[in-house]
């Protein structure tokens, strides 16, 4: 009996992730897709100086440092990667 349960479970489990694929999976890529646009945009606004760009203060920068710390290097290797068009499709 203990058999027919977990049988049960992986259906019910495989079904779940099946009908999230269909209904969800393109909305929380999308999501996600926006999320990293909109964390670059703020990087690249407060620390745009590390690559050329100045717009804010510096006082107003150093505040807000030590949240920014670990994503400036992955930041960085972002903005100064060359793009195709390919990037803009996928």
């Amino acid at each position: 009996m203990a058999a027919w349960g977990n049988r049960v479970a992986n259906i019910r489990r495989v079904l779940g992730q099946v009908l999230f694929g269909m209904a969800v999976h393109e909305i929380v890529r999308a999501n996600l897709r926006t999320r990293a646009s909109l964390e670059h945009l703020f990087i690249l606004i407060t620390f745009g100086d590390l690559v050329g760009v100045p717009i804010l203060p510096p006082y107003y920068c150093m505040r807000l440092l030590p949240f920014i710390v670990p994503e400036i290097n992955g930041w960085r290797r972002r903005m100064l990667r060359e793009r195709d068009l390919l990037d803009a499709i996928f």
